[in-house]
C-alpha cells in the first residue's frame, strides 16, 4: 500500500517510511517524527476490487511503533486487517515484526478470523547500496470452514535498492507466493525539485505498469499512481500524509 510504492511498481523491500507498517515492517525503524497516512486504490469499473487503508507511526524509546488498518473488497467479499508492529535499527540493519489480525467474509459462507505473524528487515551495505525482505505470515494459520481447511497466503519478498546519486532510486524485487508463481518488480524515482518526485515501474507475472508523482513539502505530502493491467485495466492510488510533530 501506499502512493510511493504504486508509482514504483509495488517495490516496497526498501523502502523506509510510515507504510512499512503495510509493507516490509523493518522499513518503519527509519521514521523520525509521529505520522499518519491514509490511501485509497481506486477500480473505476471493478469496484469490488477497491482497497483503503490508514497507518500512524511513532517513535518510542529506541524503536518505532505503528499501526494500521486496511480493508478491500465490497458487500459480497471482503478482507480486513488490523496491524501493530515495532522496528528497531542494529547497526547496518533495520528489523522489526508485527501481527495481523486478518478477518475474511463471503456471502454465504460467513466471517472468519486468524492472527498472522510478518518479519522483515533492510540493511544499508553501503550508502548507495541496501538490501531488504520480509516475509508475510510466518506461522501459515489456516482458515477453517466445515470440513475445509484453507491456509493464508504466506509471502516471500526480497529485493534491493541502488542509488546512483541524492536525485534517483532504483528498486528491483521479486515476490513468492508459496502457492504461486514468482513476480518480478522494478522502479525508478527521481526528484526533479526540492518537493517533487516523478515515479514509473512495472511488473511481471503479472504484467503490469505503474507511473506515479509525489509532493512532499515539511510537514504535509501527497503521493498519487496510474496502474496498468490487462486483467484489471486503468485503476488509481493516492495516499495522503501529515506529520504529527514539526522538525
Amino acid at each position: 500500500m501506499g502512493g510511493r510504492a504504486a508509482g514504483l511498481g509495488y517495490t516496497s523491500s526498501c523502502i523506509s517510511d510510515v507504510w512499512s507498517v503495510m509493507n516490509n515492517i523493518g522499513g518503519l525503524a527509519e521514521v523520525n517524527k509521529a505520522i499518519i497516512s491514509v490511501s485509497q486504490n481506486v477500480h473505476p469499473y471493478l469496484k469490488s476490487f477497491n482497497r483503503s487503508a490508514l497507518v500512524v507511526a511513532v517513535p518510542a524509546g529506541k524503536g518505532v511503533v505503528g499501526a494500521g488498518l486496511y480493508k478491500f473488497g465490497d458487500n459480497l467479499y471482503n478482507e480486513q486487517v488490523i496491524t501493530a508492529g515495532f522496528a528497531n535499527r542494529f547497526g547496518l540493519a533495520s528489523l522489526g515484526l508485527k501481527i495481523n489480525y486478518v478477518q475474511y467474509f463471503a456471502e454465504g459462507f460467513g466471517t472468519r478470523g486468524v492472527v498472522t505473524v510478518c518479519f522483515g528487515g533492510i540493511a544499508t551495505l553501503t550508502p548507495k547500496l541496501q538490501i531488504g525482505a520480509h516475509i508475510t505470515n510466518i506461522n501459515q494459520p489456516s482458515i477453517t470452514s466445515g470440513n475445509q481447511k484453507e491456509k493464508v497466503p504466506t509471502r516471500l519478498t526480497a529485493g534491493l535498492a541502488l542509488k546512483p546519486s541524492d536525485k534517483v532510486i532504483f528498486t528491483t524485487e521479486f515476490e513468492k507466493d508459496l502457492d504461486a508463481i514468482m513476480i518480478w518488480k522494478t522502479g525508478v524515482e527521481y526528484q526533479f525539485h526540492e518537493k517533487f518526485f516523478l515515479r514509473t515501474g512495472f511488473n511481471v507475472h503479472p504484467d503490469a505498469a505503474f507511473i506515479g508523482t509525489g509532493f512532499n513539502p515539511r510537514r504535509f505530502g501527497v503521493d498519487y499512481a496510474l496502474h496498468y493491467d490487462l486483467a484489471a485495466g486503468l485503476n488509481h492510488h493516492m495516499s495522503v500524509r501529515y506529520k504529527l510533530q514539526k522538525k
